[in-house]
């Protein structure tokens, strides 16, 4: 994908903040874009190959449902992050994960509703070849940022 449409540019403006919570929330954007459900969906899966869309989904207070939030810092050798990564991101609890720089080069956070749950699981992922050392960083109060971009 070379470059963003003006009709790229507003179904990612609208799905930043505004996506239709609806039996359908595609037909629902297009009518608001001016288009038609399957421009809309097609144009989603095109942004999304093109890697300008990573998922749609929504965020809940995880709190509120009963999970308690780690973030975990771990060194891995840089041989095996790749390999390390895909196994974390298997655990039901893993939102997301990210290399950084530094002594501490694979991030992720984990969300659990029993202590003994991320017991085994951080026990399980110190275990992995090219894991050296794990910091656990619990939550102990949220921040939520919201980051949207206006694209022109």
């Amino acid at each position: 994908m070379e470059k963003l449409s003006t009709f790229d540019k507003s179904l990612l403006n609208l799905l930043q903040g505004n996506l239709p919570v609806c039996s359908h929330p595609f037909a629902k954007m297009a009518e608001l874009l001016g288009s038609d459900e399957s421009t809309v969906i097609s144009g989603l899966r095109k942004l999304k190959t093109a890697g300008y869309l990573r998922r749609i989904g929504t965020f809940f207070n995880s709190n509120n449902l009963g999970y308690d939030g780690t973030l975990i810092a771990l060194q891995v050798e840089p041989e095996e992050i790749k390999a390390v990564a895909e196994v974390v991101n298997r655990y039901p609890g893993v939102t997301h994960n990210y290399e950084r720089e530094g002594k501490y080069n694979l991030w992720f956070t984990l969300l659990t509703r029993e202590p003994g749950t991320e017991t085994n699981i951080l026990s399980e992922i110190s275990s992995l070849p090219g894991v050296s050392e794990m910091l656990k960083l619990k939550s102990n109060k949220k921040y939520k940022i919201n980051v949207q971009f206006k694209l022109h």
